[in-house]
């Protein structure tokens, strides 16, 4: 018989049943007046409500999760603590953060939260607002992976397949956050839908038209939880963003007022955070929890998380689609080398980055927003320096002409960079606080440099040289590194997929590019594409 910790507080009864035994007094006989009473106290059911105000009027008594919860995973992957600690405090609050830093697990920590609150009847179905990077295979998958039998249904494509999936009698519905406005009328009509989690809830940080329609949009649901491990990534100011939505009345009315509070004003551009900037910012940001990459000591100190798995648009479908049929007759033609299958793999990775190099004019743009969002988000999401290694000089230009309209510090290495101005955008990343992002092409970084201001980095696409791939990814495991490190890759084609999957085998890619061409002639996209 399990006792929470302090004599004559509460006492389990039974774990079965979810009863705990309280010593009997007037504030639970006015709070629980019909409650079955024995000589050691009252019975009471041992749900999140009742421990709640227990609490409230002085009691100890555990977290029913903790309890009667089993957190339910593969053999091999039991939860963290610290997503244990996180699930708990989800549990237990209705509008809450998870501020804990990318790669700790938030997904499954929020799935057991919901699961354990459906199963005691506390809640009802989830609607998981998230990027479209993230939908299939982090969500979805993740559901398939802990929660047998639970279902999910994507709501994406055109308003007509949305609206037909969500048609759909399931437990999870997963959206994503520009999608939300196409079918926002008729989510907001289904009250059987009463839990909102917002998946990198800082892209709600500013004051524009959809993070005001969010705020509306949030308040009819019971429960809204809010996940993001960058919830300032410019200013305290973003703070009040996102507490709008999920713990509005913590925050300043306007956001004005947010920012009087918070910066001190220089000049008539020029803002600096006051000395409690950020720790007044956090007080909106309340109930949360936080757990550095660190925290997790279950993880090893380098993580090679799987491949992130992006859809190619439209455009870029039919321009690989054409690319490869062209491949193939050169393999039936039996006319393929080794050169020219190295120059088709790379023409056909050019294509899922965004960027064709071609004869005139000298590369072609396409269309690759799902790829760009998808990096945009990741490099938000972490709260230390990033590398982004893109093999192709003219996608680094593409991608840093991005990163500037989206003000994301950075700089950028490739091979018209000379030598003395490498060296002072490699020490200003490295020994300042200056770039959150040195984008790079790999052949220029790969053999040397300590880069272990960074934790983090980010395979854009793949390289063809595995001497190339190993010496960059070693930049951030060196002497001197404080943090665990992680490297995320991104793939859109089954030729990306297997370049990764010989990269990371320690395979030398030029032996088999023949074998590769074939196998990616052969292959067909199925990925989604992305609309």
């Amino acid at each position: 018989m399990p006792v929470c910790g302090v004599p004559n507080v509460g006492v389990i009864i039974s774990q079965k049943h979810c009863k705990i035994i309280v010593p009997y007094t007037g504030a639970v006989h006015t709070l629980w007046p019909d409650a079955k009473r024995l000589d050691a106290g009252a019975v009471l059911d041992h749900n999140v409500a009742n421990t709640l105000l227990l609490r409230h009027i002085g009691y100890t008594v555990p977290s029913p999760i903790s309890l009667y919860y089993d957190f339910p995973h593969p053999a091999d992957e039991p939860p963290f603590k610290t997503q244990i600690s996180s699930a708990l405090m989800l549990s237990e609050n209705n509008r809450a953060y998870d501020l804990s830093d990318m790669g700790t697990g938030k997904t499954r920590t929020t799935l057991w939260a919901w699961d354990f609150l459906n199963k005691t009847k506390m809640c009802k179905k989830m609607l998981v607002v998230c990027p479209i990077s993230t939908m299939h295979v982090t969500w979805a998958k993740e559901v398939f992976t802990i929660l047998p039998g639970r279902k999910t249904s994507v709501l994406y494509g055109s308003k007509k397949q949305r609206l037909e999936a969500l048609a759909k009698d399931v437990d999870i519905y997963l959206v994503n956050h520009d999608g939300l406005k196409v079918i926002a009328k008729e989510l907001a009509e289904r009250t059987d839908i009463d839990v909102l989690v917002l998946d990198e809830l800082a892209v709600y940080r500013n004051n524009s038209q959809r993070s005001k329609q969010m705020r509306k949009f949030a308040q009819r649901f019971n429960i809204v939880w809010g996940l993001t491990g960058a919830p300032m990534p410019n200013s305290p100011v973003d703070a009040w963003g996102l507490a709008k939505i999920v713990s509005p009345a913590l925050a300043p009315k306007y956001q004005k007022q947010a920012k009087d509070l918070l910066m001190t004003q220089l000049s008539q551009y020029k803002w600096v955070p006051k000395k409690d900037a950020v720790d007044n910012a956090f007080k909106m940001l309340q109930p949360s929890i936080r757990h550095a990459l660190d925290d997790v000591t279950e993880l090893p100190e380098m993580i090679i998380r799987p491949a992130t798995e992006v859809p190619l648009s439209k455009q870029q479908a039919e321009v690989y689609g054409k690319i490869k049929r062209e491949l193939v007759a050169m393999v039936h033609d039996k006319t393929i080398t080794a050169h020219n299958a190295g120059v088709g793999l790379n023409k056909l990775i050019q294509v899922a980055s965004g960027w064709v190099y071609s004869k005139a004019p000298e590369f072609v743009k396409l269309d690759a927003e799902p790829r760009i969002t998808a990096l945009l988000d990741m490099v938000e999401s972490c709260s230390r320096k990033v590398i982004v290694f893109v093999p192709f000089r003219h996608a680094i230009e593409g991608i840093s002409e991005i990163f500037k309209s989206r003000e994301v510090d950075h700089c950028v290495i490739h091979g018209d960079v000379g030598a003395d101005d490498r060296a002072l955008l490699i020490n200003a990343f490295q020994t300042t606080d200056q770039y959150k992002v040195l984008l790079a092409h790999p052949g220029c970084v790969h053999h040397g440099l300590t880069l272990t201001a960074a934790d983090t980095i980010i395979w854009y696409s793949p390289v063809l040289s595995l001497d190339v791939y190993t010496q960059a990814c070693a930049r951030i495991r060196r002497a001197g590194q404080k943090h665990r490190q992680q490297i995320f890759r991104f793939q859109s084609t089954p030729v990306e997929a297997r370049c990764y999957h010989l990269l990371q085998s320690k395979e030398t890619l030029q032996d088999k590019l023949l074998d590769m061409l074939e196998n990616a002639t052969e292959a067909n996209i199925t990925h989604n594409i992305g609309h």
